[in-house]
């Protein structure tokens, strides 16, 4: 997944007005107006009381912020006038802030109990934002409604749900069906019970992996410095890590987010299997863990026939490849111990300082609605949030039933099933704190193991002090 700027709410100018297109007259999951009709008298006869004209009660205003320019601005507000005109008690006003100011504009208005109602949180602030008693608790948000978000994407402090992703992304494999039908490899498994295990993984890829002479890995002649097409890639930017280390049973953090876990064997030989991709089984590009480009660098690109990724590139740049002829396909991720995929999806949040919660997680709860981000959802750049349309095959089939995406036994094996399963686990940001200090300390450590200049387990083993004293916010 994208992080940041780059995911949930985050996906602004462009993503915006698809989302604005796309939504179109659809009124589904509008609130309902408030009635301002005078009952109608028995058979059609005029009422003998003459009609009182109700008093008019003043919308209740709340303010939404957001990160972005003025232009981007405009586009959420007029998402926000209809919603507006969808009901008579509440009226949004939507706040621009441009991104490089956004967090140090709120920490003032914070300070100042000047905050917005409502508005966006990066991913790794809500938690964060939680523990400073500012954001409130929205466990109510869907109470009586038909379905409900994920479990997985909840963020939880203390017990209580902080926040919802208003999108859904998780990790898959991507896969060039070309390359895989040249070599004569089986496609790697969209079913998670038929998912291929690491050695699995690497065999594969080893099969896929080409020489300037045609050789692979472990045959004779074979000259790693010249390999024209490398059979995998596994992207270890530090968050998406995470999803090897719990699978081979470790974890960067405790279950409750209060330990750090990363110094367990279990940890740092699952972080060493993804670095020998490179360095031992030479069916790897090096990659130092540092740009979130890795399917524009791998699969696009024509020199990888299979890498993980998150599901935003759908949308975000393999539609334009298929249209150029790429031949591309889904699967789910192997696995080491246990069957683990991550999700996550940028937050929406309903601030503490607000005196009107309930009209707040109205308003989030409308905007954050499939209906209202059609375009995003039926693009590929995002995915549902409810469960109804990963249980409904109706609801379903109006999503994935979908040129922009693989066919759709196979999407929705290896994505829709894929993200309600028991593999579906939720990044640490969800749970834990200072996720940011952690990850950016992580990268740094790992930099000289991607290469082979050391291990996993010496790297981890001399920072650990730092990398848990970052946990605590302490670096």
């Amino acid at each position: 997944m994208k992080v940041g700027k780059k995911l949930g709410a985050g996906f602004l100018t462009a993503a915006l007005a698809i989302g604005v297109i796309g939504c179109g007259n659809n009124e589904t999951n509008t609130a309902s107006p408030a009635s301002t009709k005078t009952p109608a008298s028995s058979e059609g006869e005029a009422s003998t009381a003459p009609e009182k004209t109700p008093a008019k009660t003043e919308k209740v205003k709340i303010t939404y912020s957001m990160w972005g320019s003025a232009e981007e601005g405009s586009v959420t507000q007029a998402v926000a006038d209809k919603f507006n005109a969808s009901q008579d008690r509440i009226e949004v006003k939507v706040v621009s802030i441009p991104w490089e100011n956004y967090m140090t504009k709120l920490n003032t208005e914070a300070t100042a109990g000047q905050l917005p109602d409502t508005g966006m949180m990066k991913e790794d602030g809500v938690i964060q934002w939680s523990s400073e008693g500012m954001l409130n608790d929205v466990s109510a948000m869907y109470e009586g409604s038909d379905s409900k978000p994920l479990d997985s994407l909840a963020y939880k402090y203390q017990g209580k749900t902080v926040a919802y992703a208003a999108a859904n992304e998780v990790l898959l494999l991507y896969y060039n069906k070309d390359m895989f039908d040249k070599a004569k490899v089986a496609y790697p498994p969209s079913a998670l019970d038929k998912a291929w295990t690491w050695d699995e993984f690497v065999d594969a890829a080893k099969k896929l992996t080409i020489d300037k002479n045609g050789k692979h890995p472990g045959e004779d002649g074979f000259n790693s410095k010249s390999i024209v097409q490398y059979g995998a890639s596994v992207e270890n930017l530090a968050w998406q890590l995470e999803a090897w280390v719990l699978s081979n049973g470790g974890g960067f953090y405790s279950e409750d987010g209060t330990e750090v876990r990363i110094g367990e064997d279990a940890s740092v030989e699952a972080i060493q299997k993804v670095a020998d991709l490179y360095l031992k089984d030479h069916v790897a590009p090096l990659s130092v863990g540092q740009t979130d480009d890795g399917i524009q660098r791998t699969i696009i690109a024509g020199t990888v026939a299979m890498a993980t990724n998150g599901a935003w590139n759908v949308g975000t740049s393999l539609n334009t490849a298929k249209e150029k002829g790429l031949n591309y396909g889904v699967a789910v991720l192997p696995y080491m111990k246990d069957k683990v995929t991550l999700n996550t999806g940028g937050a929406n949040v309903v601030f503490s300082q607000t005196k009107h919660p309930q009209e707040a997680m109205e308003w989030l709860k409308w905007y954050n609605s499939e209906e209202n981000n059609w375009g995003l959802i039926s693009s590929g750049i995002w995915m549902p949030t409810l469960e109804k349309w990963y249980k409904d095959e109706t609801l379903t089939h109006k999503w994935v039933d979908n040129p922009n995406f693989p066919t759709y036994d196979e999407y929705k094996s290896a994505v829709v099933d894929y993200a309600q399963s028991s593999a579906a686990r939720p990044a640490s940001w969800f749970f834990t704190n200072h996720t940011t200090e952690f990850n950016t300390l992580l990268s740094s450590v790992l930099g000289d193991v991607w290469t082979g200049k050391t291990t996993a387990k010496d790297a981890i083993a001399k920072n650990l002090d730092a990398l848990k004293a970052a946990h605590n916010g302490q670096n």
